[in-house]
């Protein structure tokens, strides 16, 4: 960990080292923290944007796509002159022009289960960005292997769901105990479901939040609920639910 802080990060930082759950000792380990984002989409956006804000030492960022037009109403990093471009390519750029303490390492390519599992065990927090059930019980399976700590976001329409799990713990529940079968991507699918702009920004930025508080070790987290966000409605709760028996996280 690094022993002092220079005198910018001292200012750019202020306002949370002020915080007395942070101080100096936080923001080291903020400093220290290496994050992987998967999916740089509704999701991504938020997350990259504030953890690079937060002064995150290292952050991965791994997508295929390209910014398309109905992108620009909720993935906040892009603007229409990013269009046709690699949203990841446009994403390190953006990121430098906020903090340049932060290292961007970014993985043109659809995740897989070849290269998540070249990729995961590089960082300490993984941060589901996804729009498909394939990809988050991917990102499941290999944060149980190598141990990792989880943040899992879904959105839909004026809908959010998230869940936290930290695989160094034993007797959690993971992801599969909640679904148990692959739900259908219709679900996620903002083309035919559709999703207000402001809905995936919110999730976004309380899946950054709880990734903070992970790499900090303050406040309470989601362990073994799923936080269940109805914006419409102005409805938010938290389902408990259990490890679930012949499960793929039974030795955790």
């Amino acid at each position: 960990m690094r022993k002092n802080l220079k005198k910018e990060s001292l200012i750019r930082y202020s306002r949370q080292i002020i915080l007395k759950n942070i101080g100096i000792i936080g923001q080291k380990k903020i400093i220290s923290s290496k994050v992987l984002i998967v999916g740089a989409g509704g999701l991504g956006c938020p997350i990259a944007d504030l953890l690079t804000r937060s002064g995150i030492g290292l952050l991965g960022v791994i997508d295929f796509d390209k910014v398309s037009l109905s992108n620009i109403h909720r993935q906040t990093l892009y603007t229409t002159k990013d269009i046709g471009r690699y949203k990841v390519n446009v994403i390190k750029k953006k990121l430098y022009l906020i903090n340049r303490e932060t290292k961007v390492k970014i993985y043109n390519y659809k995740a897989n289960d070849k290269n998540l599992k070249n990729i995961i065990h590089k960082y300490d927090v993984v941060v589901d960005g996804s729009d498909n059930f394939k990809t988050k019980f991917l990102l499941n399976k290999f944060s149980i292997k190598f141990k990792k700590k989880l943040v899992v976001g879904a959105i839909s329409k004026f809908d959010g769901h998230i869940f936290s799990f930290d695989f160094n713990k034993k007797k959690i529940p993971c992801l599969k105990c909640f679904y148990q079968t692959e739900p259908s991507d219709e679900f996620l699918n903002c083309e035919s479901e559709g999703i207000l702009g402001s809905t995936s920004n919110i999730v976004g930025s309380i899946q950054a939040n709880e990734v903070l508080k992970i790499i900090l070790g303050i406040g309470k987290n989601l362990k073994s609920n799923i936080f269940i966000l109805d914006f419409l409605n102005l409805n938010f709760r938290k389902v408990l639910f259990k490890k679930r028996k012949n499960c793929i996280c039974k030795k955790v």
